[in-house]
């Protein structure tokens, strides 16, 4: 099945995909179920579930999660250009029907219910907009006269009015970020550096002054330092009790009365569980992910390529520091997930959808080897 002889698609897949990054997201899936095991029971019991409630909902999805990542490593260019569109258009109309039809929790209004299953749809929109725009940004650059950029601009605009209507300012953020690092990769003047400050400082501007939780946050984040939110504050103990060996998997105690110890905060509760060292490992092998990608993608001919497989990457890196700057008090809290580690299945599978095209955008020649291991006849069918 894997011999290099033999054409078929699973062979050429399997000599053609990065092995080493795949293994590590994998790897990164695993950890990710260790720290649930670890982390959860605490949560489930004081909410009233049974102690394994959110361990079996994470073993649940990481069947299409894994399903998802490898069936996406799969695509060509062009079919990874389709399914992204697709899925932005699918995502960004359930993004509009959320006010309407969706569920608020935590005060804001993101989920949906799709076939009995809640759904964040800006999970979704968050890798599609960047392959999507990636493409547009590539028209741009191979024939000049299309206004791919202006085009992607627009998008991004209409993408994130209502992300940040529900609100939610860190998937706004990292649309953004996103739709700047496109700008930075295609090649920019110093009016444009201009303009991008200009739109940070306008976006921070909106969420501070129009988005009371906002404004609260960045008032505690930057005041005397004498009063901290109590989920960064359970945070913090649980790194300090863990120390830099942990207290041993269920022996910590800070993680029993951190909120969101298995989702926002399992960085924390990792650490009072298997300490600081445990949780240097985890960073590096997050950094090892996004540094191999970002080299992957630089390696690349094809432009659309580059550029959809760079922005992934680095969207899948911004994800990461947010939440681990959150969690070290580095910066004001924000529900945002640590990619395959955190407890959230919409937040696993979006993130899968975008690291398989990833996979998929820096095989090794992938288009020529696919049409190698197709049969003869299917060569004629355009």
């Amino acid at each position: 099945m894997f011999s290099r002889e033999k054409k078929t698609l699973i062979a050429e897949w399997w000599w053609t995909i990065d092995r080493q990054l795949l293994g590590a997201l994998f790897l990164l899936l695993a950890i990710g179920i260790a720290l649930s095991i670890a982390a959860s029971p605490a949560v489930a019991e004081r909410l009233g579930y049974s102690s394994w409630h959110f361990v079996f909902r994470h073993l649940f999805f990481i069947v299409p999660t894994s399903i998802i990542l490898i069936g996406a490593s799969f695509l060509t260019p062009r079919l990874a250009g389709f399914a992204a569109l697709l899925l932005l258009f699918g995502s960004f109309g359930l993004l509009v029907l959320t006010p309407f039809v969706g569920f608020e929790a935590n005060g804001a209004k993101r989920w949906i219910l799709v076939f009995g299953q809640s759904v964040q749809p800006s999970e979704f929109i968050k890798p599609a907009f960047a392959i999507v725009a990636a493409w547009l940004f590539a028209q741009k650059i191979k024939y000049g006269n299309v206004p791919g950029g202006i085009i992607a601009s627009i998008l991004m605009i209409i993408i994130i009015i209502p992300i940040m209507m529900q609100p939610d300012i860190g998937q706004s953020f990292l649309v953004l970020a996103t739709w700047a690092a496109l700008v930075f990769l295609s090649g920019i003047t110093l009016w444009v550096v201009f303009a991008l400050f200009g739109a940070a400082l306008v976006f921070g501007s909106i969420a501070y002054f129009f988005f009371p939780h906002v404004t609260k946050r960045f008032n505690n984040f930057f005041g005397d330092g004498t009063t901290l939110n109590y989920q960064v504050e359970k945070a913090m103990q649980s790194i300090l009790e863990g120390g830099w060996f942990g207290r041993g998997p269920g022996e910590a105690i800070a993680k029993r009365y951190l909120p969101d110890a298995h989702a926002d905060y399992v960085f924390s509760a990792a650490a009072g569980e298997f300490g600081i060292i445990f949780c240097i490992v985890l960073v590096a092998l997050i950094g090892f992910i996004v540094l191999k990608s970002l080299n992957n993608a630089y390696g690349q001919r094809d432009i659309f390529s580059r550029l959809a497989a760079s922005a992934i990457a680095i969207q899948f890196g911004l994800q990461s520091i947010i939440n681990l700057a959150v969690n070290l008090n580095l910066m004001p809290p924000k529900g945002m997930t640590l990619p395959f580690v955190s407890y959230g299945g919409t937040s696993m599978v979006a993130i899968a959808f975008g690291m398989g095209i990833m996979l998929a955008l820096t095989r090794k020649n992938p288009a020529h080897r696919l049409k190698s291991a197709l049969p003869a006849g299917a060569m004629a069918i355009k």
